[in-house]
């Protein structure tokens, strides 16, 4: 068969993997002979602390990746070019290097990342270069999944009822990359060094190997089929931090170590023969496509509220906005279960969902800190940040997004301790100064019997802060801020 193409390069960037990856089939398929580049892009690495998780994490699975293209091309010298520079840079520069006709990557919808798309796909055009661009990280993108008038969900049900009717064999169909993998290429001698140690490219190593972070394509595929035995139980199990409920492939779905078609069309199969965990896991696969589509379509969610009447909001502001804010990320609130699961993010660059719930609300709604704040600091924490869910999960806990809980629900952090860690579990885990309060005294230690207190060790103001707000004065002082979303417009 003829090829379109005598050379090709593909670019990976968050779908590190050599199953099931449609610009890596696109490529291989199109060229006689495809070379690999990932590129640690200078304009983001500059921004990040020298100890990143994230940076580790993809490194270790560069390493496997890497290992993955030797075996399957069978040649001597083929394998992954790793770059540390500019993308907008090294992309063009290496493709007029290595004189390939056509760029091949898949789809990041970022507004950062269309920018960056756009410069290279310009300065390719310039050598005279192709670039394709193709759908890989989500389901449905953009404007896939549209109401019956063409226009894009704001809400969350009829676009999951919309995306259920659609879906079918030819959107889950996994792309056969092993029927082209002749089309490798071996790597120019200048090329042929390998993956670049963390130091190489100004980077410390993390406690990823002692949190047990697995890495990969081979992590992502071991995570999966533990998940497997356990996602019947999913609808039960997932609300509660202490239980392992999670699939905990977060991050492996942010740098596409595996395939979303693969996960959503397990999960497809087994929600026709009835697995209620397995339909409920679906459904937050599906939120997923969601807020991707959400941020394509609704640019202005990036910055601002989904609900532009939240604009007008008057946050807390000066030096006792700091204060309180710095209590919330370093986790001394005085509510059990809102700082231990601040210890949590801090130590393992992981929270669970329920608690991130807990954690936003508190932000926002007791302690009235702009949305945008919290957003930032998990932007920077979290091993599975991903723009467009944080984005939309911070909105939604402030009211201001799409699908948004209603202003007036406000989680009581005591309640919410109560149900979902009754026994104490996780709070125990993460804050070792309360570890011996009895469950009675554990969830509120502020009204805890001094007696309790002092078999326990547990000092107020000393060893465990009393609580920064009193939740329910904090709750109307919500209330009468928010009320500014009702007054009539003049």
């Amino acid at each position: 068969m003829d090829k379109e193409f005598a050379t090709g390069l593909m670019w990976f960037r968050r779908d590190l993997r050599t199953d099931d990856n449609a610009a890596l089939y696109q490529a291989l398929k199109r060229c006689k002979t495809v070379h690999c580049v990932f590129v640690f892009d200078s304009e983001i690495l500059d921004l990040l602390p020298r100890s990143d998780r994230r940076v580790e994490f993809i490194h270790d699975s560069l390493v496997e990746l890497d290992k993955s293209i030797r075996q399957l091309a069978k040649k001597e010298n083929a394998g992954l070019i790793v770059q540390h520079a500019w993308a907008i840079d090294a992309i063009p520069r290496l493709a007029q290097e290595l004189a390939v006709q056509s760029v091949f990557a898949n789809h990041d919808y970022e507004p950062k990342a269309i920018q960056r798309d756009a410069a290279v796909l310009g300065k390719l055009a310039d050598l005279g270069v192709a670039f394709h661009t193709f759908k890989d990280h989500v389901i449905f993108e953009r404007k896939e999944v549209l109401t019956q008038i063409g226009k894009p969900y704001g809400v969350f049900t009829p676009y999951k009822n919309a995306y259920l009717k659609k879906i079918d064999s030819f959107y889950l169909k996994p792309y056969p990359v092993e029927k082209y993998i002749k089309a490798f290429a071996e790597r120019p001698a200048t090329h042929l060094h390998s993956v670049p140690s963390l130091a190489d490219i100004g980077f410390e190593t993390t406690n990823l190997a002692m949190l047990k972070i697995s890495t990969g394509m081979s992590g992502g595929r071991s995570l999966f089929e533990d998940f497997f035995d356990r996602m019947d139980e999913y609808h039960v199990t997932r609300d509660y931090p202490a239980v392992k409920g999670p699939s905990y492939l977060g991050v492996h779905l942010r740098f596409g170590t595996v395939s979303i078609r693969k996960l959503a069309s397990i999960a497809h199969q087994r929600t026709f023969v009835g697995s209620q965990g397995t339909a409920v896991w679906l459904s937050e696969l599906i939120w997923r496509d969601f807020y991707f589509q959400i941020l394509s379509n609704f640019p202005h969610a990036a910055s601002g509220a989904f609900k532009p009447e939240y604009n007008a909001i008057k946050w807390e502001h000066g030096e006792h906005a700091e204060k309180i804010f710095a209590a919330w990320r370093e986790g001394r609130t005085g509510y059990p279960i809102v700082d231990a699961a601040m210890a949590q993010i801090n130590q393992t660059g992981y929270m669970h969902n329920r608690l991130r719930m807990v954690v936003a609300s508190f932000l926002v709604k007791d302690l009235g800190i702009d949305w945008r704040w919290g957003e930032r600091y998990f932007a920077e924490k979290l091993n599975d940040f991903d723009l467009s869910a944080n984005n939309g999960g911070w909105q939604w806990a402030s009211s201001s997004g799409c699908d948004a809980q209603p202003y007036f629900r406000i989680f009581n952090p005591t309640s919410q301790s109560e149900k979902f860690d009754v026994d104490g579990k996780f709070i125990r885990k993460y804050l070792p100064q309360l570890s011996k309060l009895p469950n009675s005294a554990l969830h509120e230690p502020w009204n805890a019997k001094p007696i309790d207190l002092e078999s326990a060790d547990v000092k107020l103001g000393v060893n465990y802060p009393y609580p920064i707000v009193n939740h329910a004065q904090a709750r109307e002082k919500t209330l009468l801020r928010y009320a500014v979303i009702k007054k009539p417009k003049p």
